[in-house]
């Protein structure tokens, strides 16, 4: 699934949650929808602005990924299992937005990525900005990264809706 189709396809879900069940935490450590969505965006902007950080560089970095960033960009995606952060980086995300916040806020991230696709491949492959897990990525794969996580979280999302479901009943 392109960049385009996953975010628009968690636009498009936005349309079938309640305020009731996109705020359901269905247990302690178990995100809300809304906090995904929030994670998502959060997390889609921070590596736009890695995307930029790499455009305004000066300096060529000859470091490359991690064994992990290798094989994360090899593959195509994240694996299939689920990644727990440090506490450190773990705080709740926001559980406070509606669906037409949270739309408004998806549709920044595809604004700012649409910004991007024109001029993505002409950023310095060797500009980059390290990633805590990832290693040194360039812009484009910075830009690559925020469809990878989206995808990622794709089966989070339908857990979510089965732990929702009974508020339907």
């Amino acid at each position: 699934m392109s960049d385009v189709k996953v975010i628009e396809a968690f636009k498009n879900a936005l349309q079938n949650y309640t305020l009731e069940e996109l705020r359901y935490i269905s247990a302690d450590g178990v995100w809300s929808i809304c906090q995904m969505y929030d994670h998502l965006i959060l997390v889609a902007l921070e590596y736009l602005e890695k995307v930029e950080a790499c455009a305004l560089s000066k300096e060529e970095q000859k470091l490359g990924k991690s064994e992990f960033g290798e094989n994360l960009f090899k593959n195509g995606g994240f694996p299939l299992i689920k990644i727990k952060l440090p506490d450190e980086l773990n705080a709740p995300p926001n559980n406070l937005d509606s669906n037409e916040v949270l739309l408004t806020r998806l549709e920044q991230v595809e604004k700012k990525m649409q910004n991007w696709e024109s001029t993505i491949d002409r950023i310095n492959p060797n500009y980059k900005v390290k990633h805590g897990g990832f290693g040194w990525l360039n812009g484009r794969e910075w830009y690559d990264l925020i469809g990878m996580h989206f995808r990622h979280h794709l089966r989070q999302k339908s857990e979510l809706e089965n732990r929702i479901a009974f508020l339907r009943n």
